[in-house]
């Protein structure tokens, strides 16, 4: 059998079928693309939803301002992708009339669009014929052929590659096979330990018939870089910057900082130094691209701030209990994260008051005084239900009774209204 027609065959039975990009919409299928650059689909997919539930049209993201589009992605990593969506989405609108081209050399022409990038988006939107090369697809072809890419420059390798995906693609069915190659890449020809015994092409892969060993990947070696965050504190309130300092970074907010040189040796010994200190913010390292950044951060605690009127002087008083819509770089958000826990345990003592976050309402609010319901039930409840949500279910409860005419010292009454009750509570959470 040919291997085209193995990958397809596959794709019916296992491929994935239902992601939420896939609707022959060209701009969420170029938005979900983009995403999907050196990151996995389950990360993307909640990001890629609030993305288009915010800019559901390319008009609309081209007139976005750029801090909106950043605070959508904070989290997700590799920045600069999100300067590109944003710079193709105002070409397109100017250049081609707001609507995304059809022609790949055009497409390749926008920022952030390479050739394995500009395949994917018109096979997946019109079955164009084009092939996809994503570094999933690549791990495929090398183990099936059994390349040794030791000795191969990049240049040299995407061309052997190139060569091969090209002939293996289907005149008729791109979409499917580009889908099922990424799909059997990131699910059983993974990086590490391959479900082989599964993988369609397994009967006449040369890796798992030989059972060849050599070095696949040439993992470059991360910089590390040392840094330490200012935290200026006034109140509830924090300074933040937007600077470029850090590439991966540019036009986000984070904390005024320093770097320094470090090594792991010099990192596990002032992390032990701090950690004895039993401080809230601990040392920790990021993982950023090919850096490693070894943060540590201390405290500025000040009396009075500097008024800034205007967000464009790019510094900003950032409250920590009211989220604004600005890009913050995962560690940043991290350690803002623990300055707000921090925060609200101490209210709670001061003011003897349980604040929970409430998976019913998806916010934090004043929890219950006391577990109103027995068993494992009723502990759930109690850490997860707040006071208002309570509040919705007895008015919940209510109008039950009344239309079922239920009585609530029957046992079987009682057992239909608890039943009631955590479908009500927790099939609204899963939803």
């Amino acid at each position: 059998m040919l291997f085209s027609q193995k990958i397809l065959n596959w794709y019916h039975i296992f491929g994935r079928k239902n992601l939420p990009w896939q609707k022959k919409n060209i701009y969420l299928i170029w938005i979900s693309e983009i995403m999907l650059q050196r990151t996995q689909v389950k990360t993307v997919i909640p990001y890629f939803k609030k993305f288009k539930k915010n800019f559901p049209t390319l008009k609309s993201l081209a007139y976005a301002n750029i801090n909106e589009i950043l605070y959508l992605w904070s989290g997700l990593g590799y920045y600069q992708r999100a300067h590109n969506i944003h710079k193709t989405a105002i070409i397109i609108q100017k250049t081609h009339n707001g609507i995304f081209p059809k022609n790949i050399n055009e497409v390749k022409k926008l920022p952030g669009i390479g050739p394995s990038t500009a395949g994917a988006i018109l096979s997946f939107a019109y079955n164009f014929i084009y092939a996809v090369l994503d570094s999933n697809v690549k791990r495929i072809l090398i183990r099936y052929h059994a390349i040794n890419i030791n000795y191969k420059t990049k240049n040299q390798l995407d061309k052997i590659l190139w060569k091969l995906i090209n002939q293996y693609i289907p005149i008729h069915q791109s979409r499917k096979f580009n889908q099922a190659m990424m799909d059997i890449g990131s699910i059983i020809c993974t990086n590490k330990n391959p479900s082989c015994s599964i993988c369609p092409l397994h009967n006449t892969c040369k890796y798992y018939i030989h059972k060849i060993n050599f070095k696949e990947l040439v993992h470059k070696k991360k910089n590390r870089i040392g840094i330490l965050f200012s935290i200026i504190k006034y109140k509830n309130m924090y300074l933040l910057k937007q600077q470029n300092r850090i590439s991966i970074w540019k036009s986000l907010f984070y904390f005024p900082i320093t770097f320094f040189s470090i090594s792991k040796k010099k990192y596990e010994k002032f992390k032990k130094k701090i950690n004895n200190l039993n401080t809230i913010i601990n040392p920790f390292i990021h993982y950023a691209s090919n850096v490693q950044l070894y943060i540590y951060s201390h405290t500025i605690i000040i009396k009075k701030k500097k008024i800034i009127k205007n967000i464009n002087q790019k510094k900003i008083w950032y409250d920590i209990l009211k989220e604004r819509k600005i890009g913050i770089p995962a560690p940043v958000k991290k350690i803002l994260t623990l300055l707000k826990t921090k925060l609200i345990k101490k209210n709670m003592k001061k003011n003897n008051i349980r604040i929970i976050f409430c998976s019913f309402l998806r916010k934090n609010a004043e929890g219950l005084d006391y577990p109103f319901f027995t068993g494992k039930t009723g502990k759930k409840i109690y850490e997860e239900i707040s006071k208002e949500a309570w509040c919705h279910w007895l008015k919940e409860q209510t109008k039950i009774i009344n239309e079922k005419k239920l009585n609530m010292f029957i046992k079987k009454d009682r057992k239909y209204i608890k039943n009631k009750m955590k479908k009500f509570f927790f099939d609204k959470i899963q939803n």
